[in-house]
């Protein structure tokens, strides 16, 4: 599919390819922005968080996509992408076996890494291997320390079984349960509810992911931490933090700064988690580390 705008013509390809889990295989669905990098410029995986999708990159990679293609997949569980067949599978070793075989389908010895909450989590296990292949790591509002309370927060609604009736209602709901993202323009709301939905057989709506993905959220019985990882990435990090998220604290997101690859952080103000990354801002940010 080609989209065109005043400035360019946006190029945005729709693809799957077949992931392994326990039980058998699953499709896990991806959006490919753009042709060809730059020189010098590797391609850039765009990983969303825990109940999200890969169109929340859409804004960013339609800024992005004249210096290097952009791959913004589906995890499983989410979006286009199958369902796993057992909940107690959606785990991250699953998540990443699944994005190393999207790398792999690319091609390239080299990526940049772009990873909001869930996704900064599986890129920071991935930048800490060794011979990684993530040149450059942005990870959006989530560290290496997570306290429980925030963890039940989030499995508290994501578990919950929604129905809609119409594209409207659905857009209240996610009006309330995202409004720390700090979207401000009812266009954008309108775009994030139209790919947030899945259609039910009784032809209501209904969010846009496996409700089992909150099996093994639900189970964490203390905070989570993970400073191992972290201290291991030696590559050039990018932290952006929302001022008021409850998933990254300011002390952690200053530690991230002294510890591990010594990560440069921007703080966006008025927001909690996560930063959406709609705004001109965020986008220039990230811009501008990436080049």
């Amino acid at each position: 599919m080609v989209l065109k705008t005043l400035n360019k013509e946006l190029t945005i390809q729709t693809h799957f390819f077949l992931g392994q889990n326990p039980l058998g295989f699953h499709r896990t669905a991806y959006v490919q922005w753009g042709h060809a990098a730059l020189p010098g410029r590797p391609p850039i995986v765009c990983v969303h968080g825990l109940t999200r999708n890969g169109r929340d990159f859409d804004w960013l990679a339609a800024s992005l996509q004249t210096d290097a293609p952009l791959y913004c997949p589906d995890i499983v569980g989410r979006g286009k992408s199958d369902n796993l067949l057992d909940a107690s599978l959606y785990t991250y070793p699953q998540y990443a076996a699944d994005l190393t075989a999207l790398i792999a389908r690319i091609g390239t010895e080299q990526i940049d890494w772009i990873g909001t909450s869930m996704g900064g989590i599986l890129g920071m296990m991935l930048a800490s291997q060794p011979q990684t292949p993530i040149r450059r790591l942005v990870i959006n509002d989530v560290g290496p320390f997570i306290p429980q309370t925030a963890l039940k927060r989030i499995g508290d609604y994501v578990g919950i079984p929604m129905e809609f009736a119409d594209l409207d209602q659905l857009e209240r709901y996610i009006r309330t349960i995202y409004a720390p993202f700090g979207i401000t323009r009812d266009e954008d709301w309108k775009k994030l509810a139209k790919h947030s939905i899945r259609e039910l057989s009784n032809g209501k709506l209904t969010l846009a992911h496996d409700i089992g993905i909150a099996k093994n959220v639900r189970s964490a019985d203390k905070d989570a931490e993970f400073w191992n990882i972290y201290d291991r990435i030696t590559c050039p990090t990018l932290v952006i933090h929302g001022e008021h998220s409850d998933i990254l604290s300011k002390e952690t997101a200053d530690q991230m700064t002294t510890r591990g690859p010594r990560a440069k952080l921007v703080t966006f103000p008025k927001i909690g988690h996560a930063p959406a990354l709609i705004d001109a801002a965020q986008i220039g940010v990230i811009r501008d580390f990436l080049r």
